[in-house]
């Protein structure tokens, strides 16, 4: 067979070229090479064993695709060693996530929406797409005490419906009545204050979601909790939702657990959002120099709520400045561009400084309880974060995330007062729920627009 392919193809190429310019060869003869390297590779007594290691690695880098846009990328291995070898999914393996995906979409979940919207022109359009359109999402909780940038909440304006719950709390968080003594909150913004006020901002999701449920006399069977300013790459993966168990991603853990994500029934995430109200607990269960994520890992023992990690493709998108190249106790920043799954950490877009045995020199040199994240089979490109965003990050962003995410972005540049006013009061119009804000015209001024 191998014998009679190359004479069909010498032949074939011999005849052509007394006719058209050699430059045509170049564009018919791989396509028939490419047939022959098909039909002996799908043949089990295939003489030319020396080309399957080339056949896995074609296979091995395939994305499955499923209804609904659920996609396997085989290419992205939870390892950090390069040399691991990555299966693929079985017939099998695809029907079984398929028809936990069609049990999820059956379910009620809630998705709540907590931060800032500092950069949300970007994230934004990326959670919509792949995890609220991609699950089916019934219900919205935005819970976002930033008011400044809150004018880019209207990104969610073609998705709003009667059915989501749209709700602010503008108040803040006072910590007269709370133990703080043994928490550790000197490298935040705003330091205690601003600790207290993410937990509140968390608490805060769980607070709708039982006045919601008591409202309308259901329960939810997930929620998922997410930062308003995480930028995604991939859908949300059936896989992450186990009964009985937190998720939540591995990696920027300060001695703790990443507390940047997170999905679980009901009975587990109630313990997950009680970020205030179990601090007394903790206060009196002796634990001392709690900072956010160790609190967090701490509130889930002390409840006895088992939790797991999974990668997750998502990175949290920041205008902070980290030193480059970090070292120990640093904050590496992502590339938008990386393949990841990022699982949670720090990213801008930019064209990368460090890639391949860069990236293995700088994250090997990392404290992996602290800031560390994965990094293996090329997932990882990393910025030099050490100044502000640079000139022309708009093109590279469009580039890496496409045209309509790209669109969205310029929307948000060229938005006025009035049509972002429209939105908001659209908005409120379509909605049953709870809405607890200052006017839109407000949110829209603070928001920069005039």
């Amino acid at each position: 067979m191998l014998k009679n392919g190359f004479n069909i193809t010498m032949q074939f190429s011999r005849r052509v070229s007394s006719d058209l310019d050699w430059r045509l060869l170049l564009l018919i003869i791989p396509p028939l090479f490419l047939f022959l390297f098909v039909s002996l590779s799908a043949n089990p007594r295939n003489p030319l064993s020396s080309i399957a290691p080339l056949r896995s690695f074609i296979l091995s880098h395939a994305i499955f695709q499923l209804p609904g846009n659920t996609t396997f990328n085989t290419s992205a291995s939870p390892s950090a060693t390069p040399s691991r070898a990555v299966k693929n999914p079985s017939d099998s393996e695809v029907n079984r996530w398929r028809k936990r995906k069609d049990e999820l979409n059956r379910s009620i979940m809630a998705v709540c929406l907590v931060g800032g919207a500092r950069r949300f022109e970007l994230s934004g359009p990326s959670i919509v797409d792949k995890i609220l359109r991609e699950m089916f999402i019934r219900k919205l909780l935005i819970n976002d005490r930033f008011i400044i940038n809150n004018s880019k909440n209207y990104i969610l304006f073609p998705y709003f419906s009667s059915d989501f719950l749209h709700a602010y709390f503008p108040n803040f968080q006072s910590s007269e009545n709370t133990p703080t003594s043994f928490l550790y909150f000197h490298h935040r913004a705003f330091r205690l204050q601003g600790l207290l006020q993410y937990f509140n901002l968390v608490e805060g999701c769980l607070t709708m979601i039982k006045a919601h449920q008591k409202q309308k006399n259901f329960t939810y069977d997930w929620i998922v909790r997410t930062r308003v300013d995480g930028y995604w790459n991939a859908p949300l993966h059936p896989r992450n939702f186990v009964p009985g168990k937190y998720l939540v991603p591995p990696g920027s853990t300060y001695g703790g657990l990443n507390d940047r994500f997170g999905v679980g029934d009901l009975n587990t995430s109630t313990v997950a959002l009680s970020r205030l109200s179990l601090i007394p607990q903790l206060d009196l269960a002796g634990f001392q120099q709690l900072n956010s994520e160790t609190s967090f890992r701490a509130q889930l023992t002390i409840r006895s709520v088992p939790y797991l990690t999974k990668r997750l493709p998502f990175c949290v998108v920041t205008d902070r400045r980290y030193s480059f190249p970090p070292i120990q106790y640093g904050v590496p920043v992502a590339a938008l561009s990386s393949p990841g799954p990022l699982s949670g950490a720090k990213c801008r877009p930019c064209k990368p400084v460090c890639e391949g045995s860069c990236v293995a020199s700088v994250m090997s040199s990392l404290n992996r309880g602290w800031s560390w994240t994965d990094w293996g089979n090329g997932t990882l490109r990393l910025c030099d974060a050490h100044g502000e965003w640079e000139s022309g990050w708009e093109r590279i962003f469009d580039r890496i995330a496409g045209k309509n995410f790209a669109r969205a972005r310029k929307r948000v540049r060229d938005l006025t007062l009035e049509q972002c006013v429209e939105d908001f009061n659209e908005m409120k119009r379509r909605m049953t729920g709870k809405w607890e804000s200052p006017p839109p015209e407000a949110i829209c001024r603070l928001g920069g627009l005039a």
